[in-house]
């Protein structure tokens, strides 16, 4: 059992924490949640005992082994397998051991505790744990100096997963995973035999992978049991219920002071305003809670274009002569919503640099728009940003003629204001570069955004805003990410990147998740045998039947949306002037393709709500 106790503690002066409290029986699975800054990492620091509390206590079982990653595995030549096998040092010490022994006893002392650790069976079980984080076979034998930085943090992370410490502490562990490691690391996490403590903003993993959410907020700690979404939403009513009692209590404190004001003077009353005055002032004060920071990122505007903004015939792609991709027949619009799939290795970032301009196609047709404009985002531009510079100074690079006050402007709309515009690059939080990078990306208003991982280092409230955001812009979205969260609100196509090829991929994206845990393609399911009385579907089928049956609707509604916009583009006379007669046939094309689709999105929607009124035996 983890125990903490009434702990305080300040970083220069500014209180973390302030008496705060929580019990983690052994072998929960625990989700760390909390503001940007309200001292999540600070906490697990204080758990191993690197910093030393100001008051209170935080007690841990006796010799009880605390673990975590808390940086990446130095470049070697020693082989991942045995990096990984290394980690667990009670095993690796008893092995050496075990070679230079003499006495018989404490032989045989050594070979039953190899036996109680299971330590003969270490290198199948190191290995599946490389292999769930991307690493194959041959890969795994290969030297730490083979792999860059993002690699090698994985390594790390295999490491104290190998390890199994009692009390696993991580944090942001799918922030160097793609999809299939995170989902790897999901299913792996729900079933690790100890106590786990994860700080992440990846909705995902706190929904499938912990059963509570730890919340630090105004410096206490609070348990909430079950997972991110019922948290989120308890926490909601409870915000909603706090401000009315808030209210009420202003009313009452404003209608007794009213009393006091009249007839604190007249001696008649002056007993019964006396009365009011000490009622006023044994009232306990109701705080309404602080609603969060606006976090909302602005996207430029572009322009219309014709569709397809991008198309691709029988293209192939590649490095150094050699083809990664081969045969690709895409098509783009600009109003596509696009998530890249495929395991790790299979080309989407290829496919990210092809599409974006910034790799040359071996062969076949790549067709743009003339007045595309495409903006590009990857995890490692965050990296390439000026260290020493402010992000003021980034964007006046870009536009040196723009007056200070709109780049100002430019900034705030991605969520730098005025104090972090002019503060150095270096100084900024993850998420405040990520936003830079965001912005330096999106500022000349492109028509097809690229977002390779753009959520790593945002915090929850700025996924949402990213989210919202997205499905408010107007260009065409590519996106690669590991947050499943993400893809499902803001993608409506799926293309699958696999051997060689991309091709759309039929299933949604819980099928895919399914395919990627079994490792391979999930079975279609067998028919059961028919009964006297049908099984009472269970809750979570009910659930999910009705989030089918929203996202069917919102579908439905962005398809409306979108005819509404090609029925006013063709209803323009100026379409159909003689010089533009291929325009018009292109936007009619166009207005038929999404009327297709909204006729199988009705009927997709009306099936979806028979499942569901059958379902609750409506």
């Amino acid at each position: 059992m983890l125990k903490i106790s009434d702990i305080t503690y300040s970083v220069e002066g500014r209180p973390l924490f302030e008496g705060a409290s929580a019990t983690i029986p052994d072998g929960h699975k625990v989700g760390l949640v909390g503001r940007n800054g309200a001292g999540k990492t600070t906490l697990f620091r204080l758990i191993r005992g690197e910093l030393a509390l100001e008051g209170g206590s935080i007690d841990l079982p006796a010799r009880a082994r605390i673990g975590g990653v808390a940086q990446e595995v130095p470049s070697s030549s020693t082989s991942l397998l045995d990096t990984v096998l290394a980690a667990d040092t009670e095993r690796a010490a008893l092995m050496a051991e075990a070679e230079t022994a003499t006495d018989p006893h404490r032989i045989a002392d050594i070979q039953t505790r190899l036996a109680d650790i299971d330590a003969w069976s270490a290198e199948g079980r190191a290995s599946a744990i490389l292999k769930g984080l991307g690493f194959d076979a041959e890969a795994q034998l290969r030297p730490c100096s083979d792999f860059s930085g993002g690699w090698r943090m994985r390594v790390a992370l295999a490491g104290v997963l190998f390890a199994q410490p009692d009390v696993l502490l991580l944090d942001e562990p799918t922030n160097y995973l793609d999809l299939e490691g995170a989902l790897w690391l999901e299913s792996y996490l729900a079933k690790y035999p100890h106590t786990v403590i994860i700080i992440s903003h990846d909705r995902g993993l706190l929904n499938r992978a912990v059963g509570a959410i730890l919340h630090l907020e105004n410096r206490k700690l609070t348990l909430w049991t079950g997972p991110y979404d019922q948290f989120a939403r308890l926490r909601a009513e409870q915000r909603a219920q706090q401000t009315a009692e808030a209210k009420k209590q202003d009313a009452r404190r404003a209608h007794l002071q009213s009393f006091v004001d009249r007839f604190k003077a007249k001696a008649s009353k002056a007993a019964q305003a006396q009365a009011r005055v000490k009622m006023l002032e044994k009232m306990e004060p109701i705080t309404a809670p602080e609603e969060a920071k606006s976090r909302a990122f602005t996207f430029p505007e572009p322009e219309q274009l014709s569709p397809p903004i991008l198309a691709l015939e029988d293209v192939a792609v590649g490095y150094d002569g050699r083809a990664v991709l081969r045969r690709l027949n895409l098509r783009i619009d600009q109003d596509d919503r696009i998530a890249l799939l495929g395991r790790n290795g299979e080309g989407k970032s290829t496919l990210s640099k092809l599409l974006a301009g910034k790799l040359d196609p071996m062969g076949g047709r790549l067709t743009r728009s003339s007045k595309l404009r495409i903006g590009y985002f990857a995890q490692h531009q965050v990296d390439e940003l000026h260290l020493d510079e402010t992000p003021l100074q980034h964007i006046q690079r870009l536009y040196p003629a723009e007056h200070q006050a709109r780049l100002r402007a430019r900034l705030a709309g991605f969520g730098l204001m005025a104090e972090q515009a002019e503060t150095v690059v270096a100084r900024l939080s993850g998420g405040q570069k990520a936003r830079l990078s965001l912005m330096l990306a999106t500022t000349t208003a492109p028509h097809l955004l690229i977002l390779d991982e753009p959520t790593n280092h945002l915090d929850m409230e700025s996924r949402e805003a990213l989210v919202e955001a997205l499905n408010d812009y107007t260009g065409a979205v590519i996106l690669v990410s590991h947050d499943m969260h993400l893809l499902g609100l803001v993608a409506d196509r799926l293309w699958l990147v696999k051997a060689g090829a991309v091709t759309p991929y039929g299933g949604d994206l819980e099928a895919y998740r399914a395919e990627l845990l079994a490792g391979e393609p999930a079975a279609k399911a067998e028919p059961k045998p028919a009964r006297d009385k049908p099984a009472r579907p269970s809750r979570e089928a009910v659930l999910a039947l009705r989030a089918e049956v929203r996202k069917c609707e919102d579908r439905v509604t962005k398809l409306s949306e979108m005819l509404v916009r090609l029925d006013a583009i063709l209803a323009d006379p100026a379409l159909y002037d003689p010089g533009r007669v291929g325009d018009a046939a292109t936007w009619q094309k166009k207005r038929a393709e999404v009327a297709t689709a909204m006729d199988r999105a009705e009927a997709l929607w009306m099936d979806a709500l028979e499942a569901l009124d059958m379902a609750e035996g409506v």
